[in-house]
C-alpha cells in the first residue's frame, strides 16, 4: 500500500542522516508486508507468509538476517527487530472477512508501530507518532478498501487522529514521520482506488513548509 515514490523519496531526506536508513527500511518492510497481502488469495497461506517475517524479525536481534533485502536493511540499520511484530500482527487483520471497528482498530495500533519504531531510531521527543502512525495507517487503508462502508468507518477513525498529530509542531527529528501525517490527512478525501496527485505544487509546498516550520 505504500511504495518509495517522489514524495516519500524527499521526505527522507527531512530524516536526520543518521536515522534515514532505517526510516527506509522500515518503509521496505511496510511494502513488503502489503505486497503479501496483495499476492496471498488463501488465508491459511497468508497467515503461514507473515508468520515467517514475525519469526525473521524476532531471529534479528540473535543472529545474521538471511540473504533478503528488507532483512538485511532493517539489521544494517540496527532497528531491533524484535519491536516490529506489532507491524505484522496489524497486517494479519486483513486476513479477516469483515473489517468492523474492532479491527480496524488494531489494524491501526499495529501497522502504525512503524512510526513509533521509527521515531525511535530518528531520535524523535514529544511527536504524536503513536496517533499519527495509526492515522496514516488508516488513511492509507481507507483507498485500498472497495467496500465503502470499511472505507469510510477507516477514514472516520484515522481523521481524528490526523487532525490532532497535524495540529502539533513537530521536532526537528521527526519531521520526516510529521509530514507523512500531513500527506495522509490530504489523502483523505480521495475515494477507492484514487492515486494522490504524487508531486501536486499545493503538496510539495505543504511538505516543505513542515520541513521549515514543523507544523
Amino acid at each position: 500500500m505504500t511504495s518509495i515514490d517522489p514524495e516519500k523519496a524527499l521526505i527522507l531526506t527531512y530524516a536526520p542522516l543518521a536515522g534515514r536508513a532505517a526510516l527506509a527500511a522500515l518503509l521496505a518492510l511496510d511494502d513488503a508486508l502489503a505486497q503479501l497481502l496483495r499476492t496471498t488469495r488463501e488465508p491459511a497461506i497468508g497467515q503461514i507468509r507473515l508468520a515467517w517475517w514475525r519469526e525473521r524479525l524476532a531471529a534479528l536481534s540473535t543472529g545474521p538476517p538471511p540473504p533478503e533485502p528488507v532483512l538485511l536493511g532493517l539489521a544494517a540499520s540496527g532497528v531491533p527487530g524484535a519491536s516490529l511484530a506489532p507491524i505484522v500482527d496489524g497486517w494479519e487483520v486483513l486476513i479477516e472477512e469483515r473489517l468492523d471497528g474492532d479491527a480496524l482498530k488494531r489494524f491501526g495500533e499495529g501497522r502504525g508501530t512503524l512510526f513509533v519504531a521509527a521515531g525511535a531510531a530518528l531520535g524523535a521527543r514529544g511527536d504524536p507518532l503513536a496517533s499519527a502512525g495509526q492515522g496514516w495507517a488508516l488513511a492509507d487503508l481507507a483507498r485500498h478498501l472497495h467496500e465503502e462502508g470499511e472505507a469510510a468507518e477507516a477514514r472516520a477513525m484515522a481523521a481524528p487522529m490526523l487532525a490532532a498529530a497535524t495540529a502539533a509542531r513537530w521536532s526537528r527529528e521527526g519531521r520526516a514521520l510529521g509530514a507523512m501525517a500531513h500527506l495522509a490527512r490530504r489523502d483523505l478525501a480521495l475515494g477507492a482506488g484514487e492515486a494522490p496527485p504524487v508531486g501536486a505544487p499545493s503538496r510539495v509546498a505543504r511538505l516543505l513548509w513542515h520541513r521549515l516550520s514543523g507544523r
